[in-house]
């Protein structure tokens, strides 16, 4: 091994927790650390629970790169994202793909269906891969993908959110100002009953902060928060023919509706005139996303439209100049704040 590559070899170990280190730390040799992640049924019960706890202490990550490959980083990029079939991230994952192909970088996707837990599983088997960078999307993780982050020695990025006090670098927007946006628009139209319908799918935390934008507006205008949440484990067309139903027989009816996302709001906006309700003259209807059918629907979808494209290849872009295979002056620009743009269509 030339003295070089040694070098590079010990600069992206610095700060790796090592298959040593745990075994020290659980008061065993590393050989029965190794045998509990190939051959667990040969460790002892107590003895795994022993070793799993100082796993997920230390974020340990093993490294399944073989041992002459080790130093060499692949020119794969991970990425987690809250759901592959989701139209919403479509453009994210095509901008992000486009621009990584255009130097030879090849994506790697996993789905965490807004689980932390399948994230944190995604996140520790991308790892033990030495990609070239990681990229998650959102800032809600559990306390064991945390600590995996912080050993990582690789860029972390985190889209589709922006939380400047974090560590890694940030490209998104801020969910909390989406529903401030909704929120205000809906009232200079002159609605006063408005409601707010969260997503039937559990895990949905950014659509949460969405929520609280929405709530703190109308409770700043003097108005009172309004927030239905659909029966668990209903298609996104279910929840919002659910939602729809149930405000719509409740003793007060809204005049207006802001769905979590633009399914959800296709879902209620066609059980509505099912019902025989005019949309909007009866409630207004608000979604999120800018989903390709959103204009095609009659009323038409007023919407908010998130930077998915841009974020995608933002974030390629950024991945490219931590690597150095693009230039960049200074230093790697960590906070990246993008603008939704809300398109006022028929329905409201």
């Amino acid at each position: 091994m030339t003295e070089k590559s040694s070098a590079t070899r010990k600069r992206r170990n610095a700060g790796r927790v090592t298959l040593s280190t745990v075994a020290k730390q659980v008061g065993v040799s590393a050989i029965t650390i190794s045998r509990y992640f190939n051959q667990p049924e040969q460790v002892s019960p107590d003895l795994r629970e022993r070793i799993a706890a100082v796993v997920n202490e230390l974020g340990y990550v093993p490294n399944l790169v073989a041992g002459g490959l080790a130093s060499a980083r692949s020119k794969v990029v991970a990425m987690v994202i809250p759901n592959i079939s989701g139209p919403i991230f479509a453009n994210t994952i095509q901008g992000f793909s486009d621009t990584l192909s255009q130097h030879g970088f090849q994506l790697l996707l996993a789905s965490s269906y807004f689980s932390a837990e399948q994230e944190e599983s995604a996140v520790r088997a991308f790892l033990g891969w030495s990609p070239a960078a990681l990229v998650l999307t959102s800032h809600f993780h559990t306390p064991t993908t945390e600590k995996m982050i912080e050993q990582a020695d690789m860029p972390v990025i985190e889209t589709w959110d922006y939380r400047p006090e974090r560590g890694p670098i940030q490209i998104g927007f801020s969910h909390y100002q989406v529903g401030v946006s909704a929120t205000r628009h809906l009232h200079a139209k002159g609605y006063r009953r408005i409601a707010f319908v969260l997503n039937s799918m559990a895990g949905d935390f950014s659509a949460l902060e969405r929520r609280d934008g929405y709530a703190a507006t109308l409770q700043a205008l003097g108005l009172e928060p309004w927030v239905f949440t659909p029966q668990a484990g209903l298609t996104p067309f279910e929840a919002g023919k659910q939602a729809m139903h149930a405000l719509m027989n409740s003793p007060t009816r809204p005049d207006a509706i802001v769905f979590a996302n633009d399914n959800l709001a296709a879902g209620g906006l066609l059980a509505g005139q099912r019902a025989g309700l005019r949309i909007p003259q009866d409630c207004a209807v608000m979604g999120f996303g800018d989903y390709a059918f959103a204009e095609m629907l009659l009323p038409s979808l007023s919407t908010i439209k998130p930077p998915a494209l841009e974020i995608g290849v933002l974030a390629a872009q950024r991945v490219l100049q931590s690597l150095g295979v693009l230039p960049v002056s200074g230093d790697i620009q960590r906070l990246n704040l993008l603008d939704c743009q809300l398109i006022e269509r028929e329905s409201t």
